[in-house]
């Protein structure tokens, strides 16, 4: 059975920065898990705001991790990544223009800037 992560044991793991912590994210990442876009708009906002890592090595992080577990979207999640990289929109607005663009999803907003992407 699968197990779903949160965003403290995908820190953990992408960081290491917690030596018990980070082996048992290392462990029940290996077993299969996954994860859910709401929880990676969450990783993206504390690896920018808390630890200041740019965008481009989030977003190539982050790419490289959906291919160690499950997450709904995929393809439309790492294309949000892309745009994470490549603009200066919020993550949750990249989710968006990727829903948008791959699944089709009408997008209505009265954001500008998202609009123009749109």
């Amino acid at each position: 059975m699968k197990k779903l992560i949160d965003t403290n044991v995908i820190l953990r793991y992408l960081l290491g920065d917690h030596p018990k912590m980070s082996e048992e994210a290392k462990k029940v990442i290996e077993d299969g898990a996954f994860t859910l876009p709401e929880v990676l708009a969450e990783v993206v906002y504390v690896l920018k705001g808390v630890y200041q890592v740019e965008r481009t090595e989030i977003a190539k992080t982050l790419i490289e991790f959906l291919d160690e577990i499950s997450i709904d979207n995929q393809e439309t999640m790492c294309e949000a990544l892309s745009l994470f990289s490549e603009t200066s929109l919020d993550f949750v607005d990249c989710i968006l223009i990727a829903r948008h663009r791959i699944l089709g999803d009408e997008v209505i907003s009265f954001d500008k800037k998202l609009n123009r992407m749109l």
